[in-house]
């Protein structure tokens, strides 16, 4: 164990003399390290001297702690599992996933009320299970209306609503809470007069608010909502073909199966041949039978309509829906057709049409959109503000010219912004003309030109880079750009006119101090 100290003893005599001559240290740092090893060593020795006299003398060497992993408290794990004192509807994700269950239980209402009412499924021997499923749904519906809605945060007069007694008397003052309190009221117990009819149960379908609820959350959190929105159209179609499909049944029953070529002959898959009656029916399909009674001709003339009047509702909803979800890809086309078009009737050089192309493909491609402000414009300041910071703060806090600067000025700045792509080869500003903005590199390089033919590159400025400040802020007696600036590949550049920072500065002196002197540092450094 001492063979480290003797291998660090050792190191630290970088000078002896082997000639017989007394080892001189010339180290006073390292003549003081010897000392203390020796007198670390000379301690050690006697402790385990002692040791060999007395065995009840422990280590030298300090034991190992322990690690005490501290599980968290039981009334901290419970507290986590507790619902909240209040709900907010808008932003808890679990919430949203509270309104799926009952979401669940609407739909399993909505769906096997009527299928149970008409076809024969609803049998003694299965009677148990539907009975199970049907009071789980009962029982959410209960939990939904004695704990979860009154719990839900409200606003009034602009003020969030967070009391626990105020909302509480908001739903219960509510329509909704009028329906929720319909759809659970037990016609069930008239099973012991009755028997058991599913029919007294359709009552339930009365949640119907909450399923709409479901609908507007989900839509607020999913990227693509416009995806749940075409399979939820397509839902609504399934399920009026459901429906029909179960007064199709019916309609037989009461003819007699098999009675007429018109009604269900009884053979097959009674759900799925009425199913199918139902499809080629409501999307006027044709080729039925010819209906022979005059209930069976008033029932199908009721269908044809009815066909007609939902079959086009749901196509129009269909058309909105995937409008909406392609209007800014149309808005694209349209924009760079109607430019094509206008290159054409003025019989603009193919290599300018080539690069008007690349700048709308590249453009579209790195943004998802041609002009960022568009959608900007319409949000209010605050809004536009709290975007811009979490977009393009940390750009911006990494310019060196900016640094130190008062933070609200930095956020005034970041309003001003205006984002340009530039394509490869493209000149961002020339030697010689008048400097109106500043550039910040947001994303992509630049090359500085300069030398005798000014085709020289003197530096590539890379993303987080600033130039055209010298020439914004008049520094050195004018406002004339002194290099040219290109565009290495396609550059995504920030753009502040100088309008805008003289406006800006008008309100933070200190800050304008700092900029003027930043910049005469940059000019200097570059004479």
């Amino acid at each position: 164990q001492l063979r480290p100290f003797f291998y660090l003893l050792l190191s630290l005599v970088s000078c002896c003399r082997d000639d017989g001559e007394e080892p001189t240290i010339t180290s006073e740092y390292a003549e003081s390290q010897i000392h203390e090893l020796i007198k670390r060593m000379r301690e050690r020795t006697n402790h385990y001297k002692e040791k060999l006299s007395d065995t009840d003398i422990s280590s030298a060497e300090t034991s190992p702690t322990t690690c005490n992993f501290q599980l968290p408290s039981l009334r901290k794990r419970l507290q986590s599992l507790m619902i909240p004192h209040t709900i907010d509807a808008y932003t808890d994700p679990h919430y949203v996933f509270w309104l799926f269950l009952i979401t669940l239980s609407f739909n399993w209402n909505c769906w096997f009320i009527p299928l149970r009412c008409v076809f024969p499924f609803q049998t003694s021997n299965n009677l148990f299970y539907w009975m199970v499923m049907d009071y789980t749904c009962d029982a959410i519906y209960l939990l939904d209306m004695f704990v979860f809605q009154p719990r839900l945060q409200f606003i009034k007069g602009g003020d969030i609503i967070v009391n626990r007694k105020q909302t509480r008397k908001n739903y219960w003052e509510s329509a909704k809470f009028r329906l929720d309190a319909a759809s659970v009221i037990p016609f069930d117990l008239l099973y012991a007069v009755i028997g058991f009819q599913p029919v007294l149960r359709i009552n339930r379908v009365l949640k119907y608010r909450t399923f709409f609820e479901f609908n507007d959350r989900l839509e607020a959190i999913l990227d693509k909502a416009y995806i749940y929105r075409v399979v939820r159209t397509t839902g609504y179609l399934l399920f009026i073909l459901h429906i029909n499909a179960c007064i199709y049944y019916w309609a037989s029953t009461y003819e007699g199966l098999g009675t007429t070529k018109w009604v269900y002959d009884g053979s097959g898959n009674m759900y799925l041949r009425c199913y199918y009656f139902a499809v080629r029916t409501l999307i006027t399909i044709g080729g039925l039978a010819e209906p022979q009674t005059l209930f069976e001709i008033l029932f199908q003339l009721l269908n044809y309509f009815s066909g007609v009047f939902v079959f086009s509702s749901l196509i129009g909803q269909m058309r909105d829906v995937i409008g909406a979800a392609t209007a800014g890809q149309s808005y694209y086309r349209a924009s760079i057709d109607k430019t094509i078009s206008y290159m054409n009737t003025n019989k603009i050089p193919k290599v300018v049409q080539n690069r008007v192309r690349s700048w709308y493909e590249y453009t579209w491609a790195s943004q998802g959109m041609l002009d960022e402000s568009v959608i900007m414009e319409e949000m209010p300041t605050k809004m536009q503000l709290a975007i811009a910071i979490d977009v393009n703060l940390s750009i911006v806090n990494n310019v060196d010219l900016f640094k130190g600067c008062d933070s609200q000025m930095i956020h005034d700045l970041l309003l001003r912004l205006k984002s340009i792509v530039y394509l490869p080869g493209d000149f961002v500003c020339k030697k010689g003309e008048i400097g109106r903005e500043m550039y910040i590199i947001k994303q992509g390089a630049v090359q500085v030109l300069g030398g005798p033919d000014d085709q020289t590159v003197l530096v590539t400025l890379k993303a987080g880079a600033v130039f055209g400040e010298i020439s914004l802020l008049s520094v050195g007696g004018g406002n004339r750009r002194t290099a040219n600036v290109v565009a290495q590949g396609f550059a995504n550049l920030f753009i502040l006119d100088k309008k805008n920072l003289s406006e800006i500065l008008v309100h933070y002196p200190d800050s304008k101090k700092l900029l003027m002197k930043k910049a005469r540092y940059v000019l200097n450094f570059e004479i």
